[in-house]
């Protein structure tokens, strides 16, 4: 699934592509999970912002255009070429430029709101953004007091913390040192991880993103951060820091891997 620096990359390459443009046709897949899409036309895009791994895109009637990835959603230009069936749905802006967001297992999602956020509670309660100043070592700390469920669970939960998954937990939490089924975590160990979060989520953004299988920027292309993994995806090889041959388990229903050495219970 897309996190932040996938989002964030998405982001940055859509905004300037809609930024003043005037929607005037749009088309969906008839679910009610893409069919939002054809409720923005007439309306201008004003911004795209961010918020965990959700993008807002703002509308001049004061609505936005909620867009949340799923597993294998992507923005893009339509290209040339036969119709590609996996497009749920598209927009045609005034400039003659077309877009469309292609989702091959259907799992992400659109909609259309205004101020209130209560009709997606996932978002609503989403925690601090990593890059805030309300992101500190004593929030987190504090955040992952409050629940005995497992330091790499708390943080998939975008509870403590918004636009962590998987990939990046699993990075963060090697780089502090901290397991990921651990229950307590000390002060000091919430210091390291937050600091922890904040590096792998900018050093993935400055590396265009993940690109495991599916996910695509804007134009087409893939990240580079697949290549600059410490920990992630690594299971049976050994640690970059010590050596020791890292382990993989599911934990809570997801794929985890961690080193038995560095980052001890």
């Amino acid at each position: 699934m897309p996190e932040l620096p996938e989002v964030e990359t998405v982001r940055r390459g859509l905004e300037p592509l809609v930024l003043g443009r005037r929607v005037v046709e749009a088309d969906a897949h008839p679910s009610p999970k893409f069919r939002p899409a054809t409720e923005v036309v007439g309306a201008t895009f004003t911004g795209v912002d961010r918020r965990g791994k959700y993008l807002l895109a703002g509308l001049d009637d004061g609505r936005r255009l909620v867009a949340h990835l799923g597993m294998t959603g992507s923005f893009r230009r339509r290209a040339p070429g036969p119709d590609d069936p996996y497009v749920r749905a598209w927009w045609a802006l005034d400039d003659g430029t077309t877009l469309e967001f292609r989702d091959v297992r259907r799992f992400g999602r659109l909609a259309v709101v205004g101020d209130d956020l209560s009709g997606l509670p996932t978002l609503a309660a989403l925690g601090p953004e990593p890059f805030d100043e309300a992101f500190t070592a004593e929030h987190l700390w504090t955040a992952l007091r409050r629940s005995s469920s497992r330091v790499k669970t708390q943080l998939l939960s975008q509870r403590p913390v918004a636009g962590v998954g998987n990939i990046y937990a699993d990075e963060a939490l090697w780089r502090a040192g901290v397991h990921p089924g651990a229950r307590r975590v000390s002060r000091p160990a919430a210091a390291r991880l937050r600091d922890a979060v904040v590096e792998v989520l900018a050093e993935g953004l400055d590396h265009g993103g993940t690109t495991l299988r599916d996910y695509r920027t804007v134009d087409g292309e893939t990240g580079d951060n697949q290549h600059h993994l410490d920990c992630y995806g690594r299971g049976g090889r050994p640690c970059h820091r010590c050596g020791e041959v890292l382990r993989h388990a599911v934990l809570d229903g997801r794929g985890t891997t961690w080193c038995p050495s560095c980052q001890r219970r």
